[in-house]
């Protein structure tokens, strides 16, 4: 099953729904640093073989990337814009369209075995969390629901429809991967630069932009890393 923040989910026999449940003591927090995309993945592919096999717990990779353009399997190649730019792109196996990812950004892979919890909406469980670790942090966010028909709105929202944090996730043999991309202080224009998440004019914002327009002092790293991992490991 591949659950993506930017597509309609792709169930197999496998998928799961329901009503997830909080991860309260049981998630082992590791924190990385800047760590190339490519190199990310591979890490990834033993994580979820540790999770599969028994030799780790479920877990959250908080980390950044390099600037990179990623897309998935539903991507409008014109959504791309190859050659207008200079960032790097590359295929993914989570599905989707395509995202940024690059410095200034949060980037949390969960590898969660959801065998062990029976049925779990992991990411509608996600999105609240990323909302309550915000409202911590003092911005309001909110979820979307998704029209019938249209690309996906799964993420996190500020009031006024600006897109903060992006879910993308892989669910295979009960394991998730991937994961979230909460935007801290990334550079802003690189969204810019192709059609994010199959959303024409899709408006991004930052943490610190918001605190910019509310007056107050930037939540560091740090702050956001501590805050988020609160909310996906406590209950609502």
């Amino acid at each position: 099953m591949t659950i993506v923040g930017d597509a309609q989910a792709e169930p197999d026999a496998g998928s799961t729904s329901g009503r997830a449940e909080p991860w309260a003591g049981s998630l082992e927090r590791v924190d990385l640093g800047e760590i190339p995309y490519e190199e990310a993945t591979e890490d990834m592919r033993g994580w979820v073989a540790e999770r599969r096999a028994g030799q780790a717990g479920d877990r959250l990779f908080l980390l950044s990337h390099p600037p990179v353009i990623t897309y998935g399997q539903r991507t409008d190649p014109a959504d791309l814009r190859l050659g207008q730019h200079d960032i790097p792109v590359l295929p993914v196996d989570r599905g989707g369209y395509a995202t940024y990812h690059g410095p200034g950004q949060l980037v949390g892979y969960l590898v969660l075995d959801l065998r062990e919890r029976g049925p779990a909406d992991v990411v509608r469980w996600l999105e609240s969390g990323l909302v309550r670790a915000l409202g911590e942090l003092g911005f309001t966010a909110q979820r979307r629901p998704t029209p019938p028909g249209a690309s996906s709105l799964v993420g996190v929202w500020t009031a006024d429809e600006r897109k903060v944090a992006s879910i993308g996730m892989r669910i295979r043999h009960g394991i998730t991967s991937h994961g979230f991309a909460l935007n801290v202080d990334p550079d802003l224009g690189a969204f810019d630069q192709f059609t994010v998440c199959g959303l024409p004019g899709v408006r991004m914002t930052s943490l610190h932009e918001l605190a910019v327009e509310q007056g107050v002092t930037p939540a560091d790293d740090p702050a956001v890393r501590d805050a988020v991992f609160r909310a996906l490991t406590t209950q609502p």
